[in-house]
């Protein structure tokens, strides 16, 4: 074979290599795309079904923050509880789409969004307890998709803390080694050594019942969620009740000081101004009765006449007013939540209330910072970090006033519910008027002039040096004002878990 012919046969041996390259380069090309497309069709099943999962959640979120809310006296969807609840009664919050129907004590009819999670935890069918429905109030209650089935409201115990899905779980709150099913839980602010749940048939007064609020989702696609709180009241005062002051007005700490006007049209009034009972706290209440504590002569001395300090001569019972040449100062050291005895405990009062209040303001302020709204169908808790200057303010407002520097009142304002001067501890008027504070005052002094935490309460202080103005003009107790500005105002949770729904 001559050269060229050799040449030629390898040439013609190599013939078709390049579309065998071109067909392997398009086959990798093939592949790499169609693993593109099933990574994206996963990637887009993952979104959607991390869009659906997280739609029933907030859904269900949706629900206990709704039944949260409406725990709430000044709600005006407010939904009332047997205090104590007791553990047979169970609250259902309703919320149907179009005409179906939703009955969750229903648990035979597996169409009616049955609450089976119930038996989980308490081990008994919620169809044996008496059950209370009620309709959702939410602005798009009944429209398609609806956020939520039901939402329940109960009593909770060390039981039902438990895993649903571990038999026998639960928490042992009192540690002793039993974990009770029957029992339902409180939560102490002034359990020792630190606040929590108790497990009691007597609780303290300073104790609230803890409830457990749950809330099931179910989307139109199936997808469905179901979480749950345990809450319990955030009440400003707890003591002689969770209602009341001490006095109608109360001066906590260390050789405090009083000086009233010395008018005869200046009152204040330990009797129970609401009208519901016989209730008769004292006017002046202070909290030191060591003998090297000058308390009680300091507020003598600025109380005149004491013919206008009327109400209890005892801190905690109600008998008449005494005669008027004694009026009516007394100390309430013994019947004062402890926690409201100390710096840090008061603290711990005023951080509560910012958190939930409804307006925070920066002092020094005025009231043209208020929120607009206020009423008597509607009180606020309004906190005022610094000064408040109330001068020329001649209006009336409703709820919970809390001012951690110096509170100077317009004598010509009103209040309707509880003033608390918690930090500086100083309330100073110099002016005359016609107003009045309904409700009752607090003044306690837990920081120096600086801003620094004491060690110890300080000396407290009320000046009213101006006018009395009319007769109408002091301060009267009110134990329904105080209620509604007390609250409770808002429901704290404890504790937060979403609850596995598919096993």
């Amino acid at each position: 074979m001559t050269k060229r012919q050799e040449k030629f046969a390898g040439r013609h041996a190599q013939r078709g290599a390049a579309l065998l390259i071109a067909i392997f380069a398009l086959l990798l090309v093939s592949v790499v795309a169609i693993a593109l497309i099933v990574s994206s069709g996963t990637d887009s099943a993952l979104a959607s079904n991390y869009r659906t999962s997280t739609s029933a959640y907030y859904a269900a979120i949706a629900g206990v923050e709704e039944a949260r809310g409406r725990l709430l006296p000044i709600n005006p969807n407010y939904l009332p509880l047997p205090s104590p609840m007791p553990l047979t009664q169970v609250v259902y919050i309703i919320n149907p789409t179009g005409g179906e129907t939703v009955a969750p004590s229903n648990t035979a009819n597996p169409a009616t969004y049955p609450d089976n999670e119930y038996k989980q935890e308490f081990g008994v069918d919620v169809s044996t307890r008496v059950v209370t429905t009620n309709a959702s109030v939410s602005p798009i209650a009944g429209l398609p998709p609806a956020s939520y089935k039901w939402v329940r409201i109960n009593a909770v115990t060390e039981q039902s803390l438990g895993d649903p899905l571990v038999p026998g779980s639960g928490v042992d709150v009192n540690g002793d080694n039993i974990v009770d099913s029957v029992t339902p839980l409180f939560y102490d602010p002034a359990n020792a050594p630190t606040p929590g749940l108790i497990t009691t048939f007597t609780p303290p007064a300073t104790a609230s019942q803890a409830l457990e609020i749950t809330s099931y989702a179910v989307l139109p696609n199936g997808s469905q969620s179901m979480v749950q709180y345990v809450v319990r009241p955030l009440v400003v005062f707890s003591g002689l009740s969770s209602q009341t002051f001490p006095a109608a007005l109360t001066l906590a700490g260390n050789n405090v000081f009083y000086d009233g006007p010395g008018t005869n049209s200046f009152f204040i009034r330990g009797q129970d101004q609401c009208g519901t009972g016989p209730a008769m706290l004292p006017a002046i209440g202070y909290t030191n009765g060591a003998a090297s504590d000058n308390s009680k002569t300091n507020i003598a001395n600025g109380a005149t006449p004491a013919g206008n300090y009327l109400g209890s001569s005892t801190p905690s019972s109600p008998p008449p007013p005494p005669p008027a040449a004694t009026g009516s100062m007394v100390n309430v050291g013994g019947v004062m939540n402890p926690n409201w005895l100390t710096p840090s405990g008061l603290e711990a009062v005023v951080q509560d209330i910012t958190d939930s209040a409804d307006a925070v303001l920066a002092g020094p302020t005025t009231p043209s910072s208020f929120p607009s709204g206020m009423s008597s169908g509607n009180p606020m808790t309004i906190v005022v970090n610094g000064d408040l200057d109330l001068n020329g303010w001649h209006n009336t407002g409703y709820g919970l006033l809390l001012v951690t520097g110096t509170l100077k009142y317009d004598p010509d304002a009103s209040w309707q519910g509880l003033v608390l001067v918690i930090g500086q501890g100083n309330f100073v008027s110099t002016r005359s008027g016609t107003g009045e504070i309904d409700g009752a005052v607090l003044i306690a002094k837990t920081r120096d002039p600086s801003g620094s935490p004491l060690a110890t309460l300080g000396a407290a202080s009320f000046s009213q040096t101006g006018g009395g103005g009319s007769l109408g003009q002091g301060i009267n107790y009110n134990s329904c004002l105080v209620q509604g500005a007390m609250g409770p105002i808002t429901y704290k949770i404890l504790s937060f878990r979403e609850i596995n729904l598919t096993n």
